[in-house]
């Protein structure tokens, strides 16, 4: 059989199995087999040099037309195909657009937030800075330079999470207060400073304790600072979380770190001062600790004690936000409820 008979026979061939092809993957291997380099139609042109001159040019025009209607052919029937399994693709994922849209929900602050960014707003003008501090501490700066040496029964009082080489997780954040004593240019103004951040200590997790909670720890030094600055400050800061017909009490306690120390109580906001349960029918709830700085403190950080005198305070957000929304369980503020988590949207 000569080359034209082979080339007739091999067209029709062609188109049966181009005819036949169901998918992209068949008609690329039918395009290889007879177009690829060592395709059949390939094999025939390149043996046009063993035919005579006077049919070469017949054979080889019959060929490359051959070649052009075949890849015509796959080329249509591959287009064929892509446009009948992407119709068949558009009627499988229909979409009725008569039905109602799925609702957005916008996201809101967490209600500990919330009470962080209200306490900030409020020590922001009164010209505080807040500073961040580290969750990894050193003793020196958590225990030592507080006035709580290593023999100090405070340290009992704050079982702490430990790590290697002398660091732990801070057990307060008034750690950071230590180093901007350290730091301070007094010649600058005097040091205002507010701390909010996460503390951790080794408690048992019930209704009211947490081993992770928050903690915001405030500062202030300058000269002749006294307790009536702190009580002044105190009395401002809870009669704007808590409103102005509340009665601040002030009773004496003690903290390694100030000296005098003082408890702040503000009127029960559920009875007003009647007795009820949640302030333990005392008509009293406790909402903070402070006292002025103790000079140990000052002159650690090499302050003089003789000319510098400041006050600091520590609350906890999560308490407030206990007490100021009728929280009765902590271990809800971090269990991301969405059910619990949208009553203060």
């Amino acid at each position: 059989m000569d080359l034209l008979e082979q080339l007739k026979k091999l067209e029709k061939q062609i188109e049966k199995e181009i005819n036949e092809a169901q998918d992209v993957q068949r008609l690329n291997e039918i395009r290889i087999t007879y177009l690829g380099k060592k395709g059949e139609i390939t094999h025939i042109l390149r043996g046009l040099k063993d035919v005579s001159l006077e049919e070469r040019p017949k054979i080889g025009s019959y060929a490359n037309q051959v070649r052009d209607k075949v890849s015509n052919l796959i080329s249509d029937k591959t287009n064929t195909i892509k446009k009948s399994d992407l119709n068949k693709k558009l009627l499988k994922e229909t979409i009725d657009v008569t039905l109602p849209g799925r609702p957005f929900h916008n996201g809101h602050l967490h209600v500990i937030q919330k009470i962080i960014d209200e306490i900030e707003e409020i020590f922001l003008g009164l010209g505080y800075d807040i500073v961040d501090g580290y969750e990894v501490e050193d003793e020196k700066h958590n225990f030592t330079l507080l006035n709580i040496p290593k023999d100090h029964p405070a340290r009992d009082m704050q079982d702490t999470f430990y790590l290697e080489n002398g660091y732990l997780l801070r057990t307060q954040t008034s750690a950071n207060q230590s180093r901007d004593l350290e730091n301070h240019d007094f010649n600058k103004g005097p040091l205002k400073m507010l701390t909010p951040g996460k503390v951790y200590r080794r408690d048992t997790d019930d209704a009211t304790h947490s081993h992770q909670f928050h903690q915001i720890e405030g500062l202030v030094v300058d000269h002749n600072i006294t307790m009536s600055d702190l009580k002044g400050t105190l009395t401002i800061v809870t009669h704007a979380l808590f409103g102005n017909d509340l009665s601040v009490r002030f009773r004496p306690s003690y903290f390694p770190f100030t000296e005098p120390s003082i408890e702040v109580d503000v009127t029960c906001f559920n009875c007003h001062g009647k007795g009820c349960s949640i302030c333990k029918n005392t008509g009293w709830i406790e909402t903070l600790g402070a006292g002025m700085v103790h000079p140990n403190v000052l002159e650690m950080s090499g302050i003089d004690s003789n000319i510098y005198q400041g006050f600091a305070f520590g609350l906890g957000p999560d308490r407030f936000a206990m007490l100021k929304y009728g929280i009765n369980d902590i271990r809800t503020l971090y269990t991301n409820d969405i059910r619990f988590l949208n009553q203060f949207n």
